[in-house]
């Protein structure tokens, strides 16, 4: 689940990887009963792999220009207006994970590189595990630390600040300075909060850090319920919170279940939250998971289920719909429901910055193997090109 939020924030941050179509790391050999071998990309219309995209899990053109165009000049009004255009509020929590990431990773590109980049290259995908947390000093990520100190009572750059500061923090997990760095931005994200009072976003990056610090029971319960007060039914806040509850966080499998399944089913139509249970699924797979037979269980079926649900009535522009619509191929790839998953492949082609291929040291190659798989089934039950499912 961590990979969702980190790739929400760096997607826009990285260029087009190169990258080959092979085999997914673990059990795509031998589990299937049939050879696995490139999707013909030409045939289908699908994206070739070299081509791939790994900033997004979706498109998303205006951020990808403003970011392009600050970076490239490191001036910071870009995407400072269309951040202040950005009123719907799904939107604007992803377009502020991705402008923090996009800068965590430029700084983490500036204090590695022998040299400063030149103004075409693009930042590298690969966090650098090792960075301090101070990223002040850094020549890196000017544009940031210039819009913070032009517009301090933006609270727009105070978002993107405070969850920079999370990305710098979560990247140097064996640093004694990690919590001094978390505090900082819990108090620039409720600096945040008092300048744009009924934005969600900015309890969503406090929430974000407050998790990240180990904060446990009634404050962080309050601090949730007052996300939820703002923007009861938005999805990605429920993203943030639902590791809290997970057998890697504060609670257990039984109450991420319980967490998701209430939402979800308290969710009014037109939402993604009942897609909700099947990424605390995912987040609770055995290590041996390819067996196909998980993923024909009750609770299996039922999240998956869940979550075409969610697609079919949420608007098709939705802009956390792509990474549900990546996870739900994963999983119907896994059950043998090909030509549902074709119906995926065809909504998400193109793209591959989501779980459960960032999960993967290669997106694009784990993205690309599975596309295979789907593509080698549902030609094995007598599909072909000529008539590929619709996406949904």
């Amino acid at each position: 689940m961590e990979a969702l939020l980190f790739l929400i924030a760096i997607a826009a941050a990285v260029g087009l990887l190169v990258v080959p179509a092979v085999r997914r790391r673990r059990g795509l050999k031998d589990d299937v009963g049939f050879p696995v071998r490139a999707a013909e990309p030409d045939r289908y219309g699908f994206t070739p792999p070299e081509r791939l995209d790994v900033r997004l899990p979706g498109p998303d053109r205006e951020l990808v220009e403003a970011l392009e165009e600050t970076q490239r000049t490191q001036d910071w009004q870009p995407v400072a207006r269309l951040l202040a255009l950005t009123d719907e509020w799904e939107l604007r929590w992803q377009r502020v994970q991705s402008l923090a990431g996009a800068a965590a990773v430029e700084l983490a590109r500036s204090r590695t590189a022998p040299a400063a980049p030149s103004p075409s290259s693009g930042p590298s995908l690969v966090k650098d595990a090792d960075t301090p947390p101070a990223p002040v000093a850094a020549p890196g990520a000017r544009w940031l630390r210039d819009w913070r100190s032009s517009s301090p009572r933006d609270a727009g750059c105070a978002q993107v600040y405070a969850q920079f500061l999370v990305w710098q923090a979560l990247g140097d997990t064996g640093s004694a300075d990690r919590r001094i760095v978390l505090e900082e931005a819990r108090d620039i994200a409720r600096e945040a909060s008092r300048l744009a009072p009924a934005d969600p976003t900015s309890r969503i990056v406090e929430l974000f850090a407050a998790r990240a610090m180990g904060v446990r029971g009634p404050e962080f319960e309050e601090l949730w319920g007052e996300v939820r007060r703002r923007a009861p039914h938005h999805m990605g806040a429920h993203l943030v919170a639902l590791p809290y509850w997970s057998a890697k966080g504060q609670g257990s499998r039984e109450e991420a279940y319980a967490f998701a399944q209430r939402a979800a089913g308290q969710a009014p139509e037109g939402t993604l939250l009942p897609a909700l249970p099947l990424f605390a699924v995912y987040d609770h797979l055995p290590e041996a998971n390819m067996v196909s037979g998980l993923y024909r269980s009750a609770v299996v079926e039922q999240a998956v289920a869940g979550a075409q649900y969610a697609l079919h009535h949420a608007p098709a522009d939705h802009p956390v719909a792509p990474h549900v619509r990546h996870l739900l191929l994963c999983f119907l790839v896994r059950a043998e429901r090909y030509a549902e998953a074709m119906e995926q492949v065809r909504a998400v082609d193109g793209y591959v910055g989501a779980v459960p291929w960032v999960d993967s040291g290669d997106p694009a190659a784990e993205y690309a193997a599975y596309r295979a798989l789907a593509v080698a089934g549902y030609e094995s039950r007598g599909g072909d090109a000529a008539h590929t499912p619709p996406a949904h």
